[in-house]
């Protein structure tokens, strides 16, 4: 037993699936490779022990003996290794110098090392399983938030150029959890996850969050054109799919970037094409938008923006001021339009400055929120006052119409200070009511009217609407924008336009008030077309809570005061 070459010159493992034979000791890897069926297979494929005792008479090795014979291998000895399922996972191989078979003490060591490497390659098997888990997004079974972590890590010693990224967000599936349920959503992830890996192969998918898919291209051909890798994927989510027996079309967004110069490296493309996504989001979903110089400080002066105005409603520096709107005859106050200022130290900042805010859908529903609140304590106040008032308009997002909860949140402000629903209407830009998804947002205006609140459209004659969109959405009040009324002439186009509004919204029962009157002569011009009511500087600028109650107090329709005429005289 103290010749080696007399137990065995050999031993050979063959794994599963792994299409190669990995050898130990000194046998010649060559032969090995080049006779996996002499001995090595019939034993994993019949699950049991194969003893070939001479090489060169075994009918076995005829068509391979010529490879082990001049290498001093004469006899072969394969043991299966199988797993605790009882298949075959590995061989285990001795070859000898000698003609002879296994004694029993090599049958107890090969017992003994199959026991041991069944055990380690079970415990391997294990290893991989769990990473695989720990990378595989179960629903999908693709790449997952981590396996996008440790691809994106691999990328960082890439050379400028070699690779570019896509962000992407499901735009419907919310809507089609909360439609159809969530299996319908799960399928919705699957389809929609099939089709992008298959749209950007070689490129690698993966899901990164819920709705939210990333996808690394190192394709040189793919690099050349972003555009039309992302309207391929684009075109391949638009077809319809079988969702939990729904027809759902997939929609999507996305945004991507390409590692360049100006990079410092993989945080930055991140966050250049998260820069590119968010714009993409706002300037239209449903497209594809490539991250550009320019777009990263536009961002972070939004990002900025986001945040102060974050920062301004926990603190609760968010206030209400509110214009009046007069009639034009007797300078009577119908009702007032609630506008938000932010206090920042002893100053405050009107909402232009910080609009770019209200495109995070989430700080827009707080800030509609807060107005509301804002707006039913002071029209409590107001009306415990005793003041005959009429109404007050709050501005709403499109991001408050397409959550759908705007009435509600409107309801509930106005039931926690016991103010009824009319003394309230929601104002709607016109850009809101025909920009993009106007279709929700036309349903969500049916529904708030069908629960009885009153819906303005404000700043007409900015976007493209028109009457005709008036037929099918109606709404109670129409604002003309200030631009109309600026540009007023006697048979001039402006009046001409207003006038033949004005006529039109009567027919319909629609309420005219004109913007941004400034001077008396617009005053008269207004008044001549058959224009009833107004609000602008002529009258009086947006002004805080107190003075407010002091313009009500003396010029609220139905209060016996004298009328005022000049914006001096507002106070």
């Amino acid at each position: 037993m103290n010749d080696v070459g007399s137990i065995g010159h050999g031993v050979s493992l063959s794994l599963r699936g792994s299409g190669r034979l990995i050898t130990r000791l000194d046998t010649p890897p060559s032969i090995l490779h080049r006779h996996p069926f002499s001995n090595i297979a019939p034993a994993a494929y019949l699950k049991t022990d194969i003893t070939v005792v001479d090489i060169e008479t075994d009918a076995r090795w005829a068509q391979f003996k010529h490879l082990a014979l001049p290498h001093g291998l004469r006899a072969c000895w394969s043991s299966p290794i199988c797993d605790a399922e009882g298949r075959a996972i590995a061989t285990f191989a001795f070859y000898y110098r000698n003609v002879r078979g296994p004694t029993a003490f090599e049958r107890e060591v090969v017992a003994n090392c199959v026991h041991l490497t069944q055990i380690a390659i079970d415990r391997h098997e294990r290893v991989l399983e769990h990473q695989r888990r720990a990378f595989t997004d179960a629903l999908t079974g693709c790449p997952n938030r981590a396996a996008y972590h440790a691809a994106l890590s691999k990328l960082e010693s890439a050379a400028v150029g070699s690779w570019a990224l896509l962000v992407l967000d499901l735009d419907n599936l919310k809507v089609v959890n909360d439609t159809f349920g969530h299996h319908a959503g799960d399928r919705l992830l699957q389809v929609a996850s099939d089709r992008i890996s298959e749209a950007v192969s070689p490129g690698r998918t993966f899901r990164v969050g819920g709705d939210e898919f990333a996808v690394i291209l190192e394709a040189s051909d793919v690099l050349r054109d972003l555009e039309k890798i992302a309207d391929e994927v684009l075109s391949a989510l638009s077809v319809a799919a079988d969702c939990g027996g729904h027809s759902i079309v997939p929609r999507a967004t996305i945004g991507g970037a390409t590692f360049s110069s100006d990079d410092a490296g993989v945080a930055s493309v991140r966050q250049n094409a998260d820069f590119a996504l968010y714009h993409a989001k706002e300037t239209g979903r449903g497209g594809f938008v490539r991250y550009w110089a320019g777009l990263r400080s536009n961002m972070t002066r939004r990002m900025g923006a986001i945040r102060d105005l974050s920062a301004a409603l926990r603190e609760d520096r968010i206030e209400a001021h509110y214009q009046p709107i007069f009639r034009l005859d007797t300078r009577e106050i119908v009702g007032l339009e609630a506008l938000c200022r932010m206090r920042i130290g002893d100053n405050l900042v009107s909402a232009a400055s910080f609009h770019e805010a209200t495109a995070d859908a989430q700080v827009a529903t707080m800030l509609t929120a807060r107005m509301m609140a804002l707006v039913a304590a002071d029209l409590r106040r107001w009306l415990d006052l005793g003041i005959p008032f009429q109404h007050v308009g709050i501005n709403v997002s499109s991001a408050d119409l397409s959550g759908g909860a705007v009435g509600q949140v409107l309801a509930a402000a106005l039931e926690r200070e016991q103010v009824p629903l009319t003394h309230v209407i929601l104002e709607v830009t016109e850009t809101v009511y025909m920009g993009r998804g106007d279709q929700a947002i036309q349903q969500a205006i049916r529904a708030l009217r069908a629960d009885g609140i009153r819906v303005a459209l404000d700043d007409f004659g900015t976007g493209f609407a028109s009457l005709t969109h008036l037929l099918t959405v109606p709404v109670d009040v129409i604002k003309i924008d200030k631009l109309f009324v600026d540009h007023l002439e006697p048979d001039g186009v402006s009046v001409t336009i207003v006038e033949g509004l004005i006529r039109t919204a009567k027919k319909m029962g629609i309420r005219i008030v004109a913007e941004g009157i400034e001077t008396e002569e617009q005053v008269e011009q207004l008044r001549a077309i058959g224009c009833a009511l107004g609000q602008g500087y002529i009258f009086s600028p947006a002004v805080n809570r107190d003075t407010t109650t002091a313009l009500l107090l003396g010029h609220a329709q139905g209060i016996s005061r004298p009328p005022i005429s000049t914006r001096s005289g507002m106070g």
